[in-house]
C-alpha cells in the first residue's frame, strides 16, 4: 500500500506559513514556550483529543484531573484524559516509524480501557454515521501488513514532516489498526512525525482547532476516501496546523538568550563540524565579538570542545555528549 497525495497551492501555502511561523519563533530563540503556556497547552491538547471522541470533561474539569483533583464524572472519562496525558507526556520516546512504538502508545492509551489495548484488531470493524457506513477498514488480517508497509514508506520519504505527519494520520485511520481508539492514535501519531521537523510542534494545540472545525475533519476525511488519496485531509490539517501555530505565536514571549542557550544552540547547529569564532558570530547575528569569545571560552573552560589552531583562528568542535 503506496499512500497517494498531491501538492496542491493550499498545501504549499499551509506549508510556507508553518515554516514562517516556525522561523519568527526561532528567530526569538524560543526552543519551548513558557511553563504556564505548555501547561495550558497541553491541558487544551488532552481535553479535545478526546472530546473529538465523545469525552464530555470540560477543560477546567480536565485540569482538576490532571492536577489530583477529584472530578463529577465517569471512571472512564477521567481515564482516558489520564491516558492521553500519559501519551503526550512520551512524543520524545515514540519512534514514528516502529510498529513496537505503536503498540505500545495505544496500550497507554487504552489501558483500563479495552481489553486488547496495543494489539491489532483481529475482527473485521466499520466506521459508521448513524446507521450509515461510511468506512469500512481493510480485512483484519491485512492490518499487519499495511501499518509495515505505511511505516517502511515513512522511513524512505523524502518529503517534508508535516506532509508525512497528515498522510500517517489518515492512513491509520483508512487502516483502522485497532478496535478502538484508532482516532486518538493517529492525531498522537501525527504529532510525533511533526515534531521530528520541530519540537516547538507539540506543544501547538492543534486538537483544539480539530475539534473545533470537527465537521470540516470529518467532511475531508470523507472525501479523502472517495477520492482515493489523502491530498483533502492534508490541506485540512496542515491549514489547522498552521492557524493553530499562529494563535500559539502570540501568546509566547522571547527567550532570555544566556551563553548556556546560544552554546546549545550551537551544538544543535554544528553537530559535530568544526567551526571558527565568525561561524559562532553568523549563527548569532547581534553578538558582539567579545562576548562570542567569553562564550567559547565558557565552553573551553566546560569541556565541552576539542580545539585546533590558536588565537582567533582557533576552531572548535563539540565533545559528544
Amino acid at each position: 500500500m503506496m499512500p497517494r497525495f498531491h501538492f496542491t497551492p493550499k498545501v504549499l501555502s499551509s506549508l510556507s506559513r508553518i515554516d514562517h511561523s516556525l522561523g519568527r519563533l526561532e528567530g526569538l530563540s524560543v526552543q519551548q514556550p513558557q511553563p504556564l503556556l505548555r501547561k495550558r497547552n497541553r491541558v487544551r491538547s488532552v481535553q479535545a483529543s478526546t472530546a473529538i471522541e465523545g469525552n464530555p470533561l470540560s477543560v477546567d474539569q480536565v485540569t482538576a484531573v490532571l492536577e489530583g483533583k477529584r472530578v463529577v464524572g465517569r471512571e472512564k472519562d477521567v481515564r482516558e484524559i489520564l491516558n492521553v496525558n500519559d501519551v503526550y507526556q512520551r512524543l520524545d520516546r515514540w519512534k514514528a516509524s516502529q510498529r513496537k512504538s505503536l503498540l505500545e502508545a495505544h496500550a497507554r492509551l487504552m489501558r483500563g480501557l479495552v481489553p486488547d489495548a496495543g494489539r491489532f484488531r483481529t475482527s473485521g470493524v466499520g466506521v459508521f454515521r448513524g446507521d450509515t457506513l461510511t468506512h469500512l477498514a481493510p480485512p483484519a488480517h491485512l492490518v499487519s501488513h499495511h501499518v509495515d508497509e505505511l511505516f517502511r514508506w515513512l522511513r524512505r520519504e523524502k518529503h517534508s514532516p508535516l506532509i508525512a505527519g497528515c498522510v500517517v494520520h489518515y492512513e491509520l485511520l483508512f487502516i483502522h489498526p485497532f478496535l478502538d481508539g484508532n482516532g486518538r492514535i493517529a492525531r498522537l501519531w501525527q504529532q510525533v512525525v511533526h515534531r521530528e521537523h520541530s519540537a516547538l510542534l507539540q506543544f501547538v494545540p492543534v486538537e483544539s482547532l480539530i475539534r473545533d472545525r470537527q465537521r470540516q475533519y470529518y467532511a475531508a476525511l470523507r472525501r479523502a476516501d472517495r477520492e482515493g488519496h489523502s491530498t483533502a485531509f492534508i490541506e485540512f490539517n496542515l491549514q489547522a496546523l498552521a492557524d493553530a501555530l499562529v494563535e500559539f505565536s502570540l501568546d509566547v514571549r522571547p527567550a532570555r538568550e544566556t551563553s548556556d542557550s546560544r552554546l546549545a544552540k550551537a551544538r544543535v547547529h554544528f553537530k559535530r563540524r568544526w567551526f571558527s569564532r565568525r561561524d559562532y558570530r553568523s549563527l548569532h547575528v547581534k553578538l558582539s565579538t567579545a562576548t562570542a569569545s567569553r562564550d567559547l571560552a565558557a565552553g573551553v573552560a566546560a569541556h565541552q570542545f576539542s580545539l585546533k589552531g590558536a588565537g582567533p583562528l582557533t576552531e572548535y568542535r563539540f565533545i559528544r555528549a
